[in-house]
């Protein structure tokens, strides 16, 4: 998963303001028949947990009710995610309301030194809540994701229209078990929406443990990343995008931050400079490996520049394209650039 985790770090922070919106979906179950709601909802907001330091980050809210086979259920979830979907804070509440015996499960899981604390709270009927304690060192979890974190990261999935093979994390489910996450892109298709079709790329999500029935969902979005369509695999109830003005031609448009641009002062904030430092320390090591393979690079550069300043052209590029073109060796004689002085010809 070593892969999945660097994944993660290239992940720009202006990618993820674009995937910083609400949106609602309806609830249609089996038969067509209508009642409910799938909320989700992502903005900038500070974190801070008890003795340290205010961080900006992003809060990730959804909620989805209904009923399924007649029974009211309630999800909702709230989350804290950095910039590089790294979880601080997570909640999730899931409830079932049977008449003579509802079931409730709480889940929260925090972030700490030593790695991930997971507390479920589960209550079922008139007895006492029942609390099971779970913790995971960071050894075990390298790329971890969370619920929250995985909505984000489905919208920078959509955006981009394709997902890398072997997409793999670890992840926590809602009973505080380790397991796995996958993503696999299903491919682009058209759908009804709305009054027309609209197209769509299917993604699907799943996740493993060995305790648990593996849970599988499809999602449907549009190019802007905004979902169109989402179904549970073995669950009746589907949620379906219904705004026309979403689903026109007009609202493909990328949507815009909602939120004032802010200066970046990544030096004084720790989350961010790491991020810069390791990032540069990757491109240092990936350049140094490349000119180690390709000792003749420095000789040729220097043949160059040792000729473009003894004749000093007017028009350094076409200087270039002339220099450079004996190295050609499969395109047919003439500069493969064009003169900077000159337009560009069809």
């Amino acid at each position: 998963m070593e892969g999945a985790a660097k994944f993660l770090k290239r992940i720009g922070p202006e990618e993820l303001e674009r995937c910083l919106f609400p949106e609602t979906l309806a609830l249609v179950a089996a038969g067509g028949r209508g009642g409910g709601h799938l909320w989700v909802g992502a903005r900038p907001a500070p974190y801070k947990q008890e003795g340290q330091r205010v961080r900006s980050c992003l809060l990730v809210r959804a909620e989805c009710r209904g009923a399924l086979d007649g029974v009211p259920f309630c999800s909702t979830l709230k989350g804290y995610v950095t910039m590089r979907l790294e979880t601080l804070e997570q909640e999730q509440h899931q409830s079932l309301e049977f008449a003579a015996h509802p079931i409730e499960r709480r889940t929260r899981m925090v972030q700490q030194p030593h790695g991930v604390a997971v507390t479920v709270l589960t209550r079922e009927g008139k007895a006492e809540p029942h609390s099971r304690d779970f913790s995971y060192g960071w050894a075990s979890l390298g790329g971890l994701l969370g619920e929250a974190a995985s909505l984000l990261l489905l919208r920078v999935l959509a955006r981009r229209r394709a997902v890398p093979p072997g997409l793999i994390f670890p992840a926590i489910d809602s009973e505080g078990h380790l397991g796995t996450v996958t993503y696999r892109a299903l491919g682009a298709q058209r759908q009804p929406g709305g009054s027309a079709e609209v197209e769509v790329v299917v993604l699907e999500r799943a996740v493993r443990t060995k305790e648990g029935v593996p849970a599988v969902w499809h999602s449907s979005f549009l190019p802007s990343g905004r979902l169109a369509r989402q179904l549970q695999v073995g669950c009746p109830v589907l949620a379906v995008l219904q705004d026309e003005d979403v689903l026109s031609e007009r609202a493909q448009a990328e949507p815009q931050p909602a939120f004032p641009k802010q200066p970046l002062e990544w030096e004084e904030d720790a989350q961010l400079r790491s991020w810069f430092l390791d990032r540069k320390e990757e491109l240092q090591a990936s350049h140094s490996t490349y000119t180690r393979r390709h000792p003749e690079l420095a000789a040729l550069l220097a043949d160059f520049l040792q000729a473009l300043l003894l004749r000093q052209p007017p028009d350094p590029v076409l200087f270039a394209a002339r220099f450079f073109a004996p190295f050609a060796r499969r395109h047919p004689p003439g500069p493969p650039f064009a003169s900077s002085r000159s337009p560009p010809q069809d």
